[in-house]
């Protein structure tokens, strides 16, 4: 890149128009209902043009509605166009607000759209001596191209920018740039509703123009263009002339900014990582890019360095260390590690500890003297000693690795956030210093590590006033700091596979995909790839007619939904084979993927998550173990191949009784569903009775179900529509059998309806220990959001409180086990369910402390239900 100043213009509609129709809208949005993919996908090019232009001023144009003097000067002027997506306008405003706190000027003009104010800018910068880049979906714009200004056009994605020079646009249109418009008033286009010439296409357009050399020449000898093309051409001369003067850009416009207006800004911190975390931008990459662009980051890391590694911070030599623990380590340190941990091991590369005062130091363990080591890990054991850490989760995970205890923990900022916060999109401490702290401590290498050893501090400090105002503080102490001890055991323990099952289990879905693929083409009549959704919807809609299903950008659905519907809708049987090869097809990559995570002890090593869902339930991932399927066969094979490891006997698995319902009756204290409880007679089939008004003899499989649907839908806050869609039944059948059930429960009626309206005037739900959820989009004026924001409040509490009983379930067991000195141990929790390697002899034991742990958890007035399995597999161990 030059010295020259580079001038970056964005045409802000023609590109959030592209991202909307790139991106799936119903792919992209948040949990409360917000659509996001306009700003995921402008978000997205916007990091990347930034990264490989790097410019030193941005602007982004916008058109502030249709009427323009082009429609003054003919009415029809885009008339074709049809009215924006609610989902599309509904971004555009939070789309300013994301370049606004990335310091990105945007401009508007009344009467003018933005490629008129791209081209008065440009103009203006390249008088000024600048380089101009401008980015578009719009061609009109190659009119402005010449040496010192570039066209990046924007195709499909960012991927795809099609680098207009003067060169480029005489190589595609055999034109120049200034040529350009003449060709595009012959062309016409249809996209602004401007008319061509009848009969005449791009070629002639662009042969007549290169013939003689512009528009204005070709209409003067218009009579020396002969045969009926001659005709059309003297036919059509006022239009032509008219869609030349609408498509000539106006480069004179009186705009509010000056090209120094255009200068980039740092970011504001905090309202960026408050933006991407409530548009739920989970994705690292992105995140990582998009802060990576700020022009600020550099003075960021520089200054946030001085503030918190002063003169005293620095690197440790082999032999400091014990002096720099004596002289600032007795109170409050913030403690950050570089550490690496894949499939079962892992080791620590460096550790930085920071003190109030300002000093910090950073030192790399292995090249630890033996006294040096010796101190830390006195002090780093020390319950006397506070440290303040950043998920502590990952520390304890590979402290084994070198021996190392942990004692004294006063935080964990990631935990801490995630209470405060749980709809956040990431919780990492640069994330959360930004939001915080306004300040993004990206540095590599020690100062990086100390920077953030610093920020846990500080972060501490912004914290934890919160936490005690809310009751959190106590959720982080006594439930989440101590899971995450026992998870980082559990991580490290991982659980036995055998892989040679898994190897033939993975050959054998395969093979079952081929047929169900060598069967769909039989019934077609020709082979065809089941995972395109191109050639599925030619196959079914247009070549076997098969009923249409909801309409998409593409053409019709072939979803998951789209295709289960079908399958109803018609005795052909392809829509089965579909989903029979779809089903093939995840149980595979479920399979390849554990393959892969196998650790060289034979084991897989998953993650478990604390600070994903916002209700509190624990996830896992890498590889994800809660998503392996119980109720088929073919997931039950995959199960079996999970074992107790060398020196253990067999798997146990204990699974809650209908926990959230259990909740429910807690919570609103219904008298049918306390009743119901205290029977002892099965739930759905009581249930059922009162609901449909029979006696227990009754009640058919299909009331039982329908029954049961509704009873567990309480718990997800389901609507008419989401039972008709999960029973198979119409809405206007759905809605009577939901009203019959609240009419005969009252209480759980009555109940949620309280949730809702005390959530819309605290502005968060609570669940038995006092974890919330905040859900402010219950006062939106947004319909759908508020809705969706609805159902939150419903489900939250009971959910969250399950979750919470569960964990406090696992901390319990965990606690008896050690207490009573058994070797057995709890290796995963899949939602309400805990998996424990049992070691020999130890069986009646385990079980005795774990059904005793799990229906203490929690003192529910219907009390807690635990079922029981013992097996050589996790299948067998089933209850």
């Amino acid at each position: 890149m030059t010295g020259r100043s580079r001038l970056l213009l964005l045409d802000g509609h023609s590109l959030a128009y592209r991202a909307f129709y790139a991106l799936p809208v119903e792919n992209f949005a948040t949990t409360s209902g917000q659509p996001t993919n306009v700003l995921y996908g402008f978000a997205n090019m916007l990091a990347n043009v930034l990264r490989d232009e790097r410019p030193t001023h941005v602007a982004v144009a916008f058109d502030v509605s249709r009427r323009t003097f082009r429609t003054e000067a003919f009415p029809d002027y885009k008339a074709g166009r049809a009215k924006s997506p609610g989902e599309f306008g509904s971004q555009m405003e939070i789309l300013d607000d994301l370049l606004a706190a990335m310091g990105i000027a945007t401009v508007r003009v009344p009467g003018y759209e933005a490629d008129d104010v791209i081209a008065t800018l440009a103009t203006a910068a390249e008088a000024a001596g600048f380089e101009v880049l401008i980015v578009t979906g719009d061609r009109d714009v190659l009119q402005l191209v010449n040496d010192d200004v570039t066209v990046l056009y924007y195709y499909r994605t960012a991927a795809e920018m099609i680098r207009y020079t003067p060169g480029r646009v005489e190589e595609k249109y055999g034109l120049t740039p200034a040529q350009y418009p003449d060709f595009a008033a012959l062309r016409g286009d249809p996209s602004d509703n401007l008319p061509g010439i009848p009969g005449i296409g791009e070629k002639t357009a662009a042969k007549w123009i290169r013939e003689f050399g512009s528009l204005a020449a070709l209409l003067e000898r218009a009579d020396e263009v002969r045969g009926k093309a001659g005709e059309r051409l003297r036919e059509a001369s006022d239009t032509v002339r008219l869609n030349r003067r609408l498509t000539e850009l106006v480069r004179d416009l009186d705009l509010p900014v000056e090209l120094d207006d255009l200068v980039r800004r740092p970011y504001d911190q905090a309202v960026f990582s408050r933006l991407l975390d409530e548009l739920e931008f989970r994705n690292a990459s992105l995140r990582k890019r998009l802060f990576e662009a700020d022009p600020g980051s550099a003075e960021v890391e520089r200054s946030a360095e001085v503030d918190a590694a002063p003169v005293e911070g620095r690197e440790l030599g082999p032999d400091e260390l014990a002096g720099w623990l004596r002289e600032n380590a007795a109170g409050l340190v913030g403690l950050a590690v570089d550490a690496t941990w894949a499939r079962g091991s892992g080791e620590i590369e460096r550790v930085a500890l920071a003190s109030p005062d300002g000093r910090a130091a950073s030192f790399v363990p292995s090249e630890l003297s033996e006294s040096d080591e010796a101190a830390f890990a006195a002090w780093l054991a020390d319950p006397s000693r506070p440290k303040a850490l950043h998920d502590v989760k990952a520390l304890l995970r590979v402290l084994p690795e070198h021996g190392w205890r942990l004692g004294g923990v006063a935080t964990d900022t990631a935990m801490a956030a995630y209470l405060l916060l749980p709809g956040l999109a990431a919780y990492g401490i640069a994330d959360l210093a930004a939001r915080y702290l306004g300040r993004r401590p990206s540095a590599e290498g020690a100062a990086g590590t100390m920077l953030r050893a610093r920020a846990v501090l500080d972060l501490k400090g912004e914290l934890d006033p919160e936490l005690a105002a809310t009751g959190m503080d106590a959720v982080l102490r006594d439930v989440e700091l101590p899971l995450s001890g026992l998870l980082a055991r559990a991580e490290r323990a991982g659980i036995q596979v055998d892989a040679d099952l898994l190897h033939d289990l993975e050959r054998q879905f395969a093979e079952g995909m081929e047929r169900a693929a060598a069967d769909a083409a039989d019934i077609a009549g020709h082979p065809f790839n089941p995972g395109s959704t191109k050639q599925l919807q030619e196959v079914l809609f247009g070549e076997l007619g098969l009923p249409r299903t909801k309409k998409i950008k593409s053409g019709y659905s072939t979803d998951l939904d789209a295709l289960t519907w079908l399958a109803t809708q018609t005795d052909n049987g392809l829509p089965e084979l579909l989903l029979r090869h779809r089903d093939l097809a995840r149980l595979r990559t479920t399979v390849a993927g554990l393959i892969r995570e196998i650790g060289a002890d034979g084991r897989v090593h998953t993650t478990f998550q604390q600070t994903v869902a916002a209700t509190g339930r624990l996830t896992s991932t890498d590889p994800n173990l809660q998503v392996i399927p119980i109720r088929t066969e073919e997931g039950r094979r995959i199960r079996r191949a999970f074992r107790p490891g060398e020196g253990f006997a067999s798997l146990m698995t204990a699974d809650y009784g209908q926990l959230e319902l259990r909740v429910m009756a807690h919570l609103s204290q219904d008298p049918t569903l306390l009743a119901a409880f205290a029977s002892g007679e099965d739930l759905h089939t009581t249930m059922a009775a009162r609901v449909f008004g029979v006696g227990p003899g009754a009640v058919t499989a299909e009331m039982r179900r329908k029954t049961k649907a509704m009873s567990y839908g309480l718990a997800y806050g389901l609507s008419a529509f989401g039972l008709a869609k999960q029973l198979g039944i119409a809405v206007a059948e759905a809605r009577p059998l939901m009203d019959a059930y609240f009419e005969r429960l009252g209480g759980v009626r009555d109940y949620l309806d309280h949730v809702v309206a005390e959530a819309r005037v605290t502005g968060y739900t609570r669940t038995l220990l006092g974890r919330r959820r905040y859900l402010p989009q219950l006062s939106s004026e947004n319909r759908q959001r508020r809705e969706t924001a609805e159902r939150m409040a419903l489900n939250a509490p009971v959910q969250g409180s399950a979750a919470d009983i569960v964990k406090i379930a696992m901390l319990r067991v965990d606690e008896a086990l050690t207490a009573a000195g058994l070797r057995s141990r709890l290796l995963l929790q899949v939602h309400d369910e805990i998996v424990l390697e049992v070691a020999p002899g130890e069986h009646d034991r385990v079980e005795e402390l774990v059904l005793e742990g799990m229906t203490t958890a929690y003192p529910l007035s219907v009390g807690l239900e635990a079922a029981i399995g013992n097996g050589p597999d996790w299948d067998a161990a089933a209850h």
